[in-house]
């Protein structure tokens, strides 16, 4: 066997073509992720199979022309843009005598490099314990040996099983950690949820710009690059709303083709911010060849975390980048509005944007006019507490005329908690 080599600088790429539609991946993709990691892609290698080979993923001699690649080239890792099985990655690593890394293992890499909370590192180790957990026994001689010499000496457990046990005592840690992290974001939730505060969510396909329009939108200075993955911890912020009053913007991790599940489940967390938003905004970068599928891929992860089911407002971003496209916003036969055009990047269409959230989050509202005798009173500091008052003024006979706008369950509430007949002061048109 060999020295286990560490992840450098030098990359050899490699990039298989499947007859097999759900089996392709881009290789573009590939090397924004490889930059995004921060390493040098010095040569890429590509074939085409209709079936991964089980020893080497690849066929004897394209795995031999990798090899001989990373000996000419002097490469420090390989990096697959396809899933590899634990001993295909072992047997990969024997023949070309260095560290091999499959696109999961790319993946989970760039998110350690950018967690930046505790909660964000904890999930990023969760997801490397789980992908690591089968892969321990590769490229090392001695896991299968028993201990040995003084004060080692025991019941014969093997150096693996002793890993393995304390892998999965660090796993459960990590849960134990993370399930109290929910819980604080839980009772965050409901505070929101009690208070009627209607949360929307940023989703969308990874480097779509869902940080600069975030940014934009509030004002604020949350991390955002022209890189795959430049945000992984959830961000929150309050916005004003014309009409509808305060609304909570979540900025959430971007999603990317076939995102590995152990990184799905160990951002159950953050994800929660997407299942439970009131209206879901998704950024599309309408400036890529590639939207389309792009689209469909966070449609599918969003499926998978069910969070389909929600409002979603598409917000094609980017037209800076795209020829003879002005901001615009595209309305449905109904006239709710869909899509709006815009470049975060730029701050243009940032206006129509809110106008179009306004709406969405404003389909369920209910206007009354109403006019109110003196002796119901008393209705005033309600309609003041609940801050739903457009506009108010007196009749000729003394009676307060008032415009209240609301949600339609609040005025459902409403009509329970006064001990007076609501709707026989509506003034009817």
């Amino acid at each position: 066997m060999f020295d286990r080599y560490e992840a450098g600088e030098q990359a050899v790429l490699v990039h298989v073509d499947f007859a097999d539609e759900n089996s392709k991946e881009d290789l573009l993709e590939l090397q924004l992720l490889v930059s995004s990691a921060g390493v040098n892609a010095i040569d890429v290698v590509t074939g085409s199979r209709q079936a991964p080979q089980a020893r080497y993923f690849v066929g004897s001699g394209k795995a031999e022309e990798i090899a001989h690649a990373v000996r000419t080239q002097q490469a420090d890792v390989v990096i697959f843009n396809h899933s590899l099985s634990p001993s295909q990655e072992r047997n990969l690593e024997q023949l070309c005598k260095c560290r091999v890394l499959d696109r999961t293992g790319l993946i989970l890499d760039i998110f350690a490099q950018r967690a930046r909370t505790h909660e964000g590192k904890l999930q990023v180790e969760l997801a490397q314990l789980r992908h690591i957990s089968t892969r321990l026994i590769r490229g090392w001689t001695h896991l299968e040996r028993q201990k040995g010499g003084i004060g080692l000496r025991g019941p014969g457990e093997t150096q693996l099983e002793t890993d393995r046990r304390l892998l999965r005592a660090r796993i459960k840690a990590i849960l134990r950690r993370l399930d109290k992290v929910q819980k604080q974001r839980e009772q965050g939730r409901r505070s929101r949820i009690r208070a009627e505060i209607p949360t929307v969510s940023l989703v969308g396909y990874t480097n779509a710009g869902k940080s600069t329009l975030f940014n934009t939108m509030t004002q604020s200075a949350v991390y955002a690059a022209d890189q795959l993955f430049a945000t992984l911890d959830p961000t929150l912020r309050k916005i004003q709303l014309q009409d509808v009053g305060s609304a909570i913007l979540a900025d959430t991790v971007g999603f990317i083709r076939h995102l590995p599940h152990d990184l799905i489940a160990a951002f159950k967390a953050t994800l929660q911010e997407t299942q439970q938003a009131d209206l879901l905004l998704h950024v599309v970068d309408y400036s890529d060849d590639q939207f389309r599928e792009n689209v469909g891929q966070v449609n599918e992860v969003l499926e998978e975390i069910k969070a389909n089911d929600i409002q979603q407002l598409v917000v094609c971003n980017k037209i800076d980048r795209m020829d003879s496209v002005s901001p615009k916003i595209d309305r449905d036969e109904s006239g709710m509005p869909i899509r709006v055009w815009l470049s975060a990047q730029q701050g243009v269409g940032i206006d129509l944007l809110l106008r179009a959230i306004t709406e969405c989050l404003s389909k369920n509202m209910v206007q009354h006019s109403l006019l109110i005798p003196p002796q119901k009173s008393n209705l005033r500091g309600v309609f003041f507490e609940m801050n739903c008052i457009a506009t108010q003024g007196y009749a000729e006979n003394g009676d307060w005329q008032v415009d209240v706008r609301m949600e339609q369950r609040d005025w459902n509430r409403l009509i329970k908690r006064v001990d007076v007949d609501l709707e026989s002061y509506i003034v009817k048109h």
